[in-house]
């Protein structure tokens, strides 16, 4: 079983910075993209940014500039590095990870179960 675990989440004035985290844990046997998706109340669930195994990201155009992501592989872990918050950020946070657990397996896509982000003065 694998479990995605998200941390960071929290209260922010407009202008400010957050830092996510996401570490992956269980019957791994590699992590392939992972990725940072948001929801805010009443609307659909979005990406914000996702990034390969071998470092390759894409981003939101509503992010890009503002957000950054990153991995650590030897951990399994993906943060997301937010700057510049605006109200309209404000959603809760899921991380998301394609993760293979043997290496005949196909690898599959997990989800955490959220963490609240919210920018407001």
């Amino acid at each position: 079983q694998v479990h995605l675990v998200e941390s960071g989440g929290g209260l922010v004035q407009p202008g400010g910075s957050l830092r996510l985290s996401c570490v992956a844990s269980g019957n791994i046997f590699s992590v392939h993209d992972m990725g940072w998706y948001r929801q805010a109340p009443g609307k659909q669930r979005e990406l914000v940014a996702r990034i390969t195994s071998t470092g390759y990201t894409n981003y939101a155009d509503v992010v890009r500039g503002r957000f950054t992501i990153s991995r650590d592989n030897a951990k399994d872990t993906v943060y997301l590095q937010m700057n510049g918050l605006k109200p309209e950020d404000t959603a809760v946070y899921y991380c998301n990870a394609q993760i293979q657990e043997t290496y005949y397996n196909p690898p599959f896509g997990s989800w955490g179960t959220g963490t609240q982000v919210t920018v407001s003065s």
